[in-house]
């Protein structure tokens, strides 16, 4: 396993491009399965966790091809009319977003058969509402042997309550719902970007849905699908994750293909830190002139501020001036990247999932390691900020979500390598 070496006290300054959303991008590969023949999903990550679904589905019996068109990856799948509905644990345990492919293939061939699956160590993010709602649906779901085995001798539209705004409960219903018979109503629907972005490949598909965008959504369901070609919605994560390294390095970013609408409570927290920005039409530019001032931070289900921005606020908030509260209402273990960067010096102290940061001028460089994709990118932007050296280890987790993460680094003036693991902490 490779390390992130991080040579601290670079202020990042130019440019970055953002490119399509993992959490979208996942989903939309999975829907693809919908519709026998050709799907195409434009504006394409190249991390991880693609080839880890394009794996999947090719397991399923799908051919999958990338390609360009100019500066844009794309994949094209090609989903037969016969599917295997079996995913396999051995490629299921590497990403959590692969539990998406259960609504299609019920949908599609009337069972499923998918291993539970892994991701990262955030915290326990159950399955039950997944189940209850595609119970509802006709769907009987039990575990056998570390798999999710569904069986749906008819799938039928049904009124749908989520206790919670879950957006793989919402997915995953969905996806069920547009092949059901009748029709099947979601309230407390998740309202994500990224459901929207998958709402709007299944219409292209010719999936009749209303209320997009709101926390109803009504779908009525159709004979069959049909392939289609879309571009992912920007990854707003992503993005986000640039505005907080611009605070915390003090630094002048500016980021292209973003859409700034989806992120206006971390720009609005990018302010109160004391920083400009600057929304464009292709994105925004966020400047940061002096030290910090800390802004206290609630997670919460969209539009509130995502919990994937969380561990690179700590970091930012990390060398701000004054204290801050942060209150995690998604992941109770998303404070393990809390343990990780108090060994940087940063003074942070958790209770419950309350955690309160006492800036400092400087952190301190130390050998940490990514117990999570954001958990990563949050340590590396405190070795930015850091005297010395710092060394990310378990870099893996970054590569799942961030396209040549170090190499745009670098272009923003950071001094950050790539190191073989035999040369850790050397």
């Amino acid at each position: 396993m490779d390390v992130l070496r991080v040579v601290g006290g670079a202020r990042l300054d130019g440019r970055v491009d953002v490119v399509g959303a993992k959490n979208s991008v996942l989903k939309l590969m999975a829907a693809s399965l919908l519709a026998p023949g050709e799907t195409t999903i434009g504006n394409l990550p190249a991390i991880s966790d693609v080839t880890i679904m394009r794996q999947l589905l090719e397991g399923m019996g799908c051919g999958a091809s990338e390609s360009r068109v100019g500066a844009v990856d794309r994949v094209t799948i090609d989903v037969p009319d016969t599917l295997d509905p079996e995913a396999p644990y051995d490629l299921v345990r590497k990403i959590r977003g692969s539990i998406c492919v259960l609504g299609p293939l019920i949908a599609r061939t009337g069972r499923a058969k998918v291993a539970l699956p892994g991701g990262d160590a955030i915290g326990t993010r159950p399955l039950d509402m997944h189940f209850a709602g595609l119970e509802k649906m006709g769907v009987e779901i039990h575990i056998e042997h570390g798999y999710v085995v569904a069986d749906a001798p008819e799938l039928r539209g049904a009124s749908i309550w989520l206790d919670f705004p879950s957006v793989g409960a919402t997915e995953n219903i969905m996806t069920a719902a547009v092949l059901a018979k009748g029709t099947t109503v979601i309230d407390n629907a998740a309202r994500e970007p990224e459901i929207v972005d998958l709402c709007r490949l299944l219409v292209s598909m010719g999936a009749q849905i209303e209320g997009i965008g709101t926390s109803t959504l009504s779908i009525t369901g159709v004979e069959a699908l049909h392939g289609t070609s879309h571009d992912a919605v920007p990854d707003r994560i992503v993005a986000g994750t640039w505005a907080m390294a611009a605070v915390a390095t003090r630094g002048d970013i500016t980021v292209r293909g973003a859409q700034a609408h989806h992120l206006e409570i971390a720009l609005d927290k990018v302010v109160q830190a004391g920083g400009d920005v600057d929304v464009r039409a292709d994105g925004f530019r966020v400047r940061m002139d002096d030290r910090p001032k800390s802004f206290d931070v609630v997670t919460l289900p969209y539009p509130g501020l995502a919990t994937d921005l969380q561990p690179q606020a700590i970091a930012a908030l990390s060398v701000a001036e004054g204290t801050a509260m942060i209150t995690e209402n998604l992941f109770e273990a998303r404070f393990m990247f809390c343990d990780e960067i108090a060994r940087m010096g940063a003074d942070v102290r958790t209770d419950g999932h309350h955690a309160v940061v006492r800036g400092r001028e400087k952190l301190s460089g130390a050998p940490v390691r990514a117990t999570d994709i954001r958990a990563g990118v949050g340590l590396v932007i405190a070795g930015l900020v850091a005297d010395g050296v710092t060394e990310v280890a378990e870099i893996h987790h970054i590569d799942r979500g961030y396209v040549r993460f170090e190499e745009q680094l670098r272009a923003l003036g950071a001094d950050v390598t790539r190191v073989e693991s035999s040369t850790f902490g050397s």
